[in-house]
């Protein structure tokens, strides 16, 4: 089991399983952009390419599903049943956070927050919401005020694409999709570490686990990568196109099971590899 307060022990992959999340109504394969493991043991996931977002019992079993009015780009949560998606579809211009409560196996869809820019990425810490847009990366209240923009860089395209916050709330985590890049900045948005390794292409995904390690996604290279908890280094490369993880989109720890369950770009399934 993960050591709770060490926040660069390595991670070693044991066995994997295999599960379907699609379901009969689903008109397209599934695209896993992104998972988020509920308090009490379900389990999230944004399906992208059929715009919806479904939740899997503990064997991981679709048991409720709700569609939203684009495409699901990533999940948070904000309270123990309440999580908010980033909603993203900028042919018809929808940008927009949309609320989503769990009750009894059950998705009820709630309010919803409508943004001036593209909304893809998203993380939630007492009471600041972090949202990337595809360039930048704002900070909002919970009730939809902006607050700022932290960060900017505009010298390609997707150059913030998701975002996740440290344990402490001390450290924001972002992934440079176009230019292999994983960067780490301070709470004033400045630039404290950037990660890059050629073992990690066209990252998207990234995930801090409650012991605060750093799991990134490499859609380029088809990795899973640790990396410590300044950003700075590569700790292990967790998972490979050896072990399944083809265009990996979404990585997410189950403390639960204490497993991580990797969403892919392409594929109707999920992998779920045991951890030590």
């Amino acid at each position: 089991m993960i050591v709770q307060d060490n926040p660069n022990k390595v991670i070693t992959l044991q066995g994997k399983s295999v599960h379907n999340v699609k379901i009969s109504s689903d008109s397209n394969e599934c695209g896993i952009t992104a998972i988020l493991v509920l308090p009490d043991k379900q389990i999230l996931v944004a399906d992208f390419k059929n715009k919806r977002v479904k939740l899997l019992d503990q064997q991981y079993q679709v048991v409720s599903h709700c569609s939203v009015t684009g495409y699901p780009w990533a999940l948070c949560d904000i309270t123990p049943s309440e999580v908010a998606v980033a909603v993203n579809e900028t042919a018809k211009n929808i940008h927009e956070v949309q609320f989503i409560t769990v009750n009894n196996r059950q998705l009820v869809i709630g309010r919803k927050l409508q943004l001036q820019h593209a909304c893809v990425g998203i993380a939630f810490h007492q009471g600041d919401m972090y949202i990337t847009a595809y360039t930048a990366l704002y900070k909002y209240t919970l009730n939809g005020k902006l607050v700022s923009k932290m960060y900017e860089d505009t010298s390609d395209s997707n150059t913030v694409i998701n975002c996740a916050v440290s344990r402490t709330g001390d450290k924001l985590y972002i992934s440079n999709n176009t230019q292999h890049k994983l960067l780490t900045l301070a709470r004033d948005g400045s630039v404290l570490a950037t990660f890059t390794d050629h073992a990690l292409q066209a990252p998207t995904g990234i995930h801090v686990t409650p012991a605060g390690q750093v799991l990134v996604s490499g859609g380029g290279s088809n990795t899973i990568l640790q990396v410590d908890s300044e950003g700075k280094r590569k700790l292990a490369t967790l998972g490979t196109e050896e072990d399944g993880v083809v265009k990996p989109w979404s990585v997410c720890y189950n403390r639960h099971t204490a497993s991580i369950i990797v969403g892919l770009e392409d594929q109707s399934s999920i992998l779920v590899f045991k951890v030590e």
